[in-house]
């Protein structure tokens, strides 16, 4: 299969387009490397990959909100499935530069779509985020909940991807899934996440900052766990049947939850943060951030029900074993 990965320099990009070589598909790369974060640490990703796939693997260093080149750098490419996962992500950076979320996340997505389109594929997966719940209080988030009041400009260009997705699967019958990604940690994970930034700061001795003073809790799921979800749909596309799929869509468009189906203290994966750095931390006890949520907590009934789906990695085997990694990948 020649699958197209949008952000395969990013954090879930990678670690699918591994999986995905590494099972003998074809993967074409697509990430602008932008420098939201280090730039250094995507380029090591893109190597590892072009390292695996040597001439099974492609990439190419564009913006997928240009749609221009996008199409200049997919002519004469055949293309089966599309994972579309690159975005601008962050919940805070979307309150201090919101028209990079709407070139990313809202003309990006659009174009991704075009190429679907046109290119008929057999299946497009896309990324959405936990983060369109927004204040839900009814605990665990279902996929059948209303969505309809996020509380940051990330999260609504999120939902506004979903709104997109199920007009493409009404007007084109084009099969597309959606995926709600709860929190993401392990190995290559992102900087500007909070087990990176923790570990990094307690290593260094340096203040950790605990936002709504410790009380906030995380669907915290391992990156393996987020792949296994993801491959699972990209490998059963929606079916134009006129059956209600997870979502509710009767059109070929699914909406599905990944998480650990786990609600965990903050200030539990802080004690399992310290142990494995062999420190205390220092905290910064600090109130609750514009944007953020209080607890997620991820109802997965639907992709397993649908796909098998069940999340296999503790945060007690997890945070352990990133820490482990983020010593060896930083000689610390």
């Amino acid at each position: 299969m020649r699958v197209l990965v949008t952000g395969a320099a990013g954090f879930i990009g990678h670690a699918l387009a591994q999986r995905l070589l590494a099972r003998g598909d074809v993967v074409i790369g697509i990430d602008n490397l932008n420098d939201y974060y280090q730039v250094s640490l995507k380029r090591d990703r893109v190597q590892t990959l072009v390292d695996a796939g040597g001439n099974r693997f492609a990439f190419h260093q564009i913006d997928f909100s240009d749609m221009a080149a996008l199409s200049a750098a997919l002519e004469g490419v055949e293309i089966d499935r599309i994972v579309h996962l690159g975005a601008q992500a962050g919940v805070r950076y979307s309150l201090e530069n919101p028209q990079a979320y709407v070139a990313s996340n809202l003309a990006g997505h659009v174009n991704l779509l075009e190429i679907a389109r046109h290119r008929r594929v057999e299946h497009m997966v896309y990324a959405s985020s936990s983060s369109v719940y927004g204040g839900n209080a009814k605990l665990p988030f279902a996929v059948e909940d209303r969505v309809d009041h996020p509380v940051s400009l990330y999260a609504a260009t999120k939902r506004a991807d979903e709104l997109m997705s199920e007009t493409y699967a009404h007007l084109f019958r084009l099969p597309l899934t959606g995926l709600r990604f709860f929190t993401v940690y392990g190995p290559w994970g992102r900087p500007d996440m909070m087990m990176w930034n923790f570990t990094r700061r307690i290593l260094a001795g340096e203040p950790i900052p605990v936002f709504n003073h410790g009380d906030m809790q995380r669907d915290f799921t391992h990156i393996e766990d987020i792949i296994a979800g993801v491959v699972a749909c990209l490998d059963n596309a929606p079916a134009d049947d006129g059956a209600e799929k997870a979502g509710g869509s009767v059109k070929p468009h699914a909406l599905y939850n990944i998480g650990n189906n786990r609600s965990e203290p903050l200030m539990k994966v802080i004690g399992l943060l310290e142990e494995a750095c062999g420190r205390k931390a220092e905290m910064e006890m600090l109130p609750m951030q514009p944007g953020d949520v209080h607890k997620t907590y991820a109802d997965i009934t639907a992709i397993s029900r649908d796909l098998g789906y069940a999340p296999t990695t503790s945060i007690e085997e997890g945070v352990p074993g990133f820490v482990k990694w983020y010593r060896e990948y930083h000689g610390v």
